[in-house]
């Protein structure tokens, strides 16, 4: 048992001790084996149960993925993995390189997301999954469906495509699924799923209906993947060496809104179609527009992805990431 999953529902003290998550990593020492010699590689001279963030990498590591890397638009031309792909995904990974994201359009049938679909909502009524604290995520339904899992978390055409934005071999990790729109402020995946060379996460976000401007539809703003990326250190998290700030992620979107006024970025909303795909860097901006119609449903399946040999971990809540093994986190 995982305290991810004691904390689905829960909301109190125990989740801002950092005593109650290094229990956690010594109860799943088996999931985190795989840190002894990426600690040993990038420097890092630690325990693998102790609390981990970005301030315990004093120089980051210079291995940065090749997309956010000066040349990367001319090593395209130069790669003949690249060359293979069609002319419409080389627009589209051109896109990503400037904007930080890319859209593949209807790329899941109808009969796939339906089918989806009515899984989640009957495990729901079922009693076999449930929303979290939150009441808008389901975390890691391909636990429970061989569907979500193979054919969107695994899905091998994204997962090969993934792993060439990224440039390494791509490790599923979490998924999210949703009913409603979130209504999440901006922020960047970066802050709670975090690598170390930074840059190695990478996220696709499915639409299971059609999106329109009243069911909250998803928000990103184009190049803010090219800011510094933002920890921790950058705001008042109210973290100590024993705790976890209270209101550190509300601080931290406060601190992401002045990021935006400061340099003008622009917001996007995501106007999806049933079946699209929305994959996004790391660093991207992105959040969940407010529901303009009460009740207006929103169906969705977020995954995220992170690189092979690369350290992980969780920068808001200063923990090691358990890994998945065997498909299960």
């Amino acid at each position: 048992m995982t305290l991810q999953r004691l904390f689905q529902k829960y909301t109190g003290l125990l989740r801002n001790l950092k005593a109650v998550y290094v229990l956690n990593n010594l109860l799943n020492a088996g999931r985190l084996k795989q840190n002894r010699p990426l600690y040993r590689r990038y420097g890092l001279r630690k325990s693998i149960f102790s609390p981990l963030g970005s301030r315990d990498f004093r120089v980051h590591d210079a291995d940065i993925p090749w997309v956010d890397q000066p040349d990367a638009a001319e090593k395209l031309n130069q790669n003949s993995e690249y060359q293979s792909f069609s002319e419409d995904l080389k627009k589209k990974i051109e896109r990503f390189l400037t904007d930080g994201y890319m859209i593949l359009e209807n790329f899941f049938p109808e009969e796939e997301t339906e089918a989806l679909n009515l899984e989640v909502e009957s495990q729901l009524k079922a009693g076999k999954t449930a929303y979290n604290y939150t009441g808008r995520k389901i975390f890691n339904f391909f636990e429970n469906s061989a569907l979500a899992d193979r054919r969107f978390f695994r899905n091998p055409e994204l997962l090969h495509l993934l792993s060439f934005l990224l440039g390494k071999k791509v490790i599923p990790f979490q998924s999210l699924n949703f009913t409603l729109g979130s209504e999440q402020r901006a922020h960047s995946d970066s802050i709670h799923m975090t690598t170390e060379p930074p840059g190695y996460l990478i996220a696709t976000w499915i639409a299971l209906e059609d999106c329109t401007p009243d069911n909250g539809p998803l928000f990103y703003y184009p190049g803010s993947h090219r800011l510094p990326y933002v920890t921790t250190g950058d705001y008042d998290s109210g973290n100590t060496a024993l705790t976890i700030g209270d209101n550190s992620n509300r601080r931290y979107e406060d601190k992401i809104e002045e990021i935006i006024r400061q340099h003008k970025l622009q917001k996007q909303a995501f106007i999806a179609k049933r079946g699209d795909v929305l994959i996004w860097h790391a660093n991207l901006l992105h959040g969940g527009s407010p529901i303009l119609k009460p009740g207006a449903t929103r169906r969705s399946m977020v995954c995220h992805y992170f690189a092979e040999g690369v350290i992980c971990y969780h920068e808001m809540s200063q923990r090691p990431a358990l890994l998945p093994k065997q498909g299960i986190i």
